[in-house]
């Protein structure tokens, strides 16, 4: 089995650790930032205490994997032959190394996610038996945690393994789990809303394009799978589904059990479901406008209506970013080539050309630009994939290779358990001054 990736991850990590001991030893009273009650009470927001070198949210530029933007990811990674999009495993080499892969390095990487992407059949059994009316999300999280006991970490834990060795079952661990999170994403599809009709992998494609397969989706959707879990994979480490991951996993929880905690978070109406209810409004808003494409005068007439109604329009707005989400940007950009006549896109497209400037001139929103969200269930729909609870497993798949990544450099750099301390109300109000 062809070890380039690993041995280039451990080059890098080599490398790392000291960089992480200096700042401990020599720099770790250095004081980053303060903490207001604020900031205490309202979930952490802001506070800096998390580190990670996968990604970072630029306000201006967007998302950044290992400091290179979304549109300079997309140029640079290696396509998959006579598609559009990258490779979604070239693009795992980029996050876990911070290099972009040669196309031999790819092939590598694709080649090694083949091999592992079996899934045993007692998941396909488990998944059969729930409920007919479970959630998409419920049945992959509980599928996730069923491969538990395949576990590389778990294992050598029990056996006796260096600290400083953790990384190396965690990086197995992570890579047989990507490896089959499309086959059973596809199998829940197919078993829920296709009548069970499955259909088995093709061990000749990439992941995108084998995700599509057994999908029972045509072309581009291959590629608009390869583009979704790029898009998706990582956004920091302090969203909800990244750091679910991370806290789960500094208790050296293996990544089963961290993953399956991460879909669980990410299926929070707060966090990775609101695709679904961003087209949910669009297509009331169609429903409302008798499904005739308005002109941009109407639109704006209906968003003012809109927010004079106490009412927000979905999808726009976000808490870092001051520019148009990047990912959503890659996304329009893909709907104008290959959906430009699609009905929903058409109101999308007229909604990203009001909405700012009106919500510029109410004076509210810090960011008036379209997120991811605002775009991405539109994409879906058009392909035929019109069942809402599903998006979010789609998600999942993306966000794990982010997590999964995370993890991997988390044991490899020894950061330990996560234990935040709490403060009572009382003491709060004590520092308040209040009597």
């Amino acid at each position: 089995m062809s070890k380039i990736l690993k041995e280039k991850l451990f080059s890098k990590i080599e490398e790392w650790r000291p960089r992480t001991a200096k700042l401990l030893k020599e720099h770790g009273d250095t004081v980053v930032g303060n903490v207001t009650i604020a900031q205490v009470i309202g979930g952490m927001r802001g506070v800096k205490c998390l580190t990670t070198d996968i990604s970072y949210l630029d306000p201006m530029e967007g998302i950044r994997f290992r400091g290179y933007t979304i549109p300079e990811t997309l140029a640079a990674l290696p396509k998959v032959p006579g598609a559009e999009m990258p490779y979604v495993e070239g693009f795992f080499y980029l996050l876990l190394t911070g290099e972009i892969p040669t196309e031999a390095e790819v092939n590598e990487v694709a080649d090694e996610f083949n091999k592992r992407k079996h899934v045993p059949e007692y998941v396909f059994t488990m998944l059969r038996n729930l409920p007919e009316d479970s959630h998409p999300m419920t049945m992959f999280s509980l599928a996730i945690g069923a491969m538990q006991k395949e576990s590389e970490f778990a294992k050598k834990y029990r056996e006796g393994l260096n600290k400083m060795d953790y990384w190396d079952p965690t990086y197995e661990d992570a890579l047989n789990l990507l490896a089959k999170l499309p086959q059973v994403a596809a199998f829940i599809y197919r078993l829920k809303y296709k009548n069970g009709d499955i259909i088995d992998p093709d061990p000749h494609l990439d992941m995108g394009g084998n995700f599509a397969h057994m999908m029972g989706i045509d072309k581009p959707y291959d590629d608009v799978s390869r583009l979704y879990f790029l898009l998706h994979s990582d956004h920091e480490s302090g969203n909800v589904s990244a750091h679910t991951g991370h806290l789960v996993a500094s208790a050296l929880s293996d990544t089963y059990y961290a993953i399956s905690a991460m879909i669980n978070g990410l299926a929070g109406p707060l966090h990775g479901l609101a695709n679904q209810e961003v087209l949910r409004w669009i297509q009331g808003v169609m429903e409302q406008m008798g499904g005739e494409v308005p002109t941009e005068e109407k639109m704006k007439e209906f968003v003012w209506n809109t927010l004079n109604s106490g009412q927000v329009v979905p999808g726009f707005g976000h808490a870092v970013l001051r520019k148009t989400d990047p990912r959503y940007a890659a996304q329009r950009d893909f709907c104008l080539k290959h959906l430009p006549d699609d009905p929903i896109f058409k109101y999308v497209d007229v909604l990203y050309k009001v909405v700012p400037p009106i919500l510029v001139e109410q004076g509210k929103a810090k960011n008036p630009w379209p997120n991811v969200d605002a775009q991405s269930g539109v994409i879906q729909w058009h392909y035929g994939l019109t069942e809402y609870d599903f998006y979010t497993v789609l998600f999942g798949v993306g966000r794990a290779l982010g997590v999964c990544a995370n993890i991997i450099w988390d044991r490899a750099l020894g950061y330990p358990i996560e234990r935040p301390k709490s403060l009572t109300t009382a003491m709060l109000e004590d520092v308040a001054g209040i009597k």
